[in-house]
């Protein structure tokens, strides 16, 4: 299969891209600044000339943007909206602008995690965008035209940032690499539609 893994200069990226490389898939690397083609989730503009340029591709997989923490008292509606911009509306601009683009029976893999089950101080912004982006793909499952199928990985803490992140989130279980790639491998390589993969360690 052709790929398109957004963000795969990143820390699952850069596990998922060779895993994919070693199940004998064509993988185009997309990124704000690096990779094979350049995209920001920002922009729709950006988006769709990252579909033009890698023409018809039989997946998508997001791991690219990540949300904000924020101090709940002092967060404001627009620094909320400002947070949902890429990692949510992105992410769903993906698959938007992607159903116009990709091959029949393509397969849109995003990215969530756990504050949209568990809550957690200083991430408001997270579990806003988390459970948004699990309500979108329940709906996106049912409508997406040519037999195309989507679903979410929603990861804690992933293994290979622990020492970055285990002191903001004291207690939280990182869900090692190996299995959160797994999960990827699975939703990219299988036929299921809708689900919200809960890699929670």
């Amino acid at each position: 299969m052709k790929i398109i893994v957004v963000g795969g200069g990143g820390t699952i990226g850069q596990r998922l891209v060779p895993a994919l490389r070693s199940h004998g898939h064509d993988v185009v690397v997309a990124g704000r600044t690096s990779g094979d083609l350049h995209v920001d989730l920002l922009s729709h503009t950006s988006i769709e000339a990252m579909y033009r340029e890698a023409g018809a591709v039989d997946s998508v997989v997001s791991v690219a943007a990540h949300g904000l923490l924020d101090e709940f008292a002092a967060l404001t509606a627009d620094a909320l909206h400002e947070n949902t911009r890429a990692k949510f509306f992105g992410q769903a601009d993906l698959v938007l602008t992607g159903q116009h683009h990709c091959a029949d029976g393509a397969s849109f893999t995003l990215t969530s995690g756990i504050f949209a089950d568990q809550a957690w101080p200083h991430a408001t912004g997270g579990g806003v965008i988390s459970g948004a982006l699990h309500s979108f793909t329940l709906s996106a499952a049912i409508e997406l035209p040519r037999g195309m199928r989507i679903n979410v990985v929603s990861p804690t803490m992933v293994g290979d940032s622990t020492e970055a992140f285990s002191p903001r989130f004291p207690g939280m279980r990182p869900v090692p690499m190996d299995e959160l790639v797994t999960h990827y491998l699975d939703c990219v390589e299988g036929t299921d539609t809708g689900r919200i993969i809960r890699a929670y360690g």
